[in-house]
């Protein structure tokens, strides 16, 4: 039987595509993104987070091992509310294509049952992964962080090359895609990534548009729990007037735009 580690299944979600959702969060990732909100996504084994209770500290395990069989039994619960939103379910992580065989698995069982499947991907993956997974989705929410090689690598951990080439694959296929544009302040919200951003979404077909993603810290909390540095910690949040400018320069060039996913 194929089994993965997830760490998290949100039910009734609302912006991680089309319609009422489920999405299921894979553990591990390869990239070490600063501003990362769902850092006990980053390693790929179960791992120990404590919380305070009224009796006072406890410790819990975050990572699931599950086989597909239950998943998909988890997921098919709510496919009334799928059929009548025009919702689904989203894979997301952590990185989804770290556990291939697993995610495929996952794809062929809901292909099969006609649930509508999107992936929320940093697109970081060899290509033959990709080429196996993307005729099994409906939808890609692709992020695209840092235009810039040398700072990709040094707010990620890793080069953004195959991540480009990936998407320009992945836009090729004809496969509907959604650009997730992460704004950090100081980092990938500057007019020079930005514009590097909307000209290479130029030359792609099938975008769909872009959701464009304000830092927060809803994850900062976390970092603290796992006994992790959170990086982002003095990390100004980006202002409306900013968030608007930018929103704005995507809509001018053709793009639909939403804020938040």
């Amino acid at each position: 039987m194929t089994e993965g580690t997830i760490f998290k299944i949100k039910k009734y979600a609302l912006h991680d595509g089309p319609g009422i959702r489920t999405t299921v969060f894979l553990k591990g990732c390869p990239l070490s993104c600063r501003w990362c909100h769902n850092p006990e996504g980053i390693d790929p084994r179960p791992q120990t987070i404590w919380r305070r209770t009224s009796s006072g500290r406890i410790d819990e395990t975050v990572g699931t091992v599950m086989g597909v069989d239950a998943l998909i039994n988890a997921i098919e619960k709510d496919v009334l509310f799928y059929d009548e939103s025009g919702g689904g379910v989203t894979f997301s992580g952590g990185e989804p294509l770290s556990q291939p065989h697993f995610l495929e698995a996952l794809l062929a069982s809901c292909n099969h049952r006609e649930i509508h499947a999107a992936l929320d991907t940093s697109g970081f993956a060899p290509t033959a992964v990709l080429d196996r997974i993307i005729p099994r989705l409906q939808l890609i929410l692709f992020d695209l962080k840092i235009m810039d090689d040398r700072q990709h690598q040094r707010y990620t951990g890793v080069s953004n090359r195959i991540i480009l080439e990936n998407l320009q694959r992945i836009a090729g296929s004809r496969t509907p895609v959604r650009i997730r544009i992460p704004l950090i302040p100081g980092i990938s919200d500057g007019d020079d990534n930005i514009g590097k951003i909307l000209r290479f979404a130029g030359t792609l077909e099938t975008i769909q548009g872009v959701d464009l993603l304000p830092f927060h810290r809803i994850g900062s909390e976390k970092y603290r729990r796992l006994g992790m540095t959170d990086l982002t910690a003095e990390t100004l949040l980006p202002g409306s007037e900013r968030v608007a400018a930018i929103q704005t320069r995507f809509e001018s060039a053709g793009f639909a735009v939403s804020i938040g996913g």
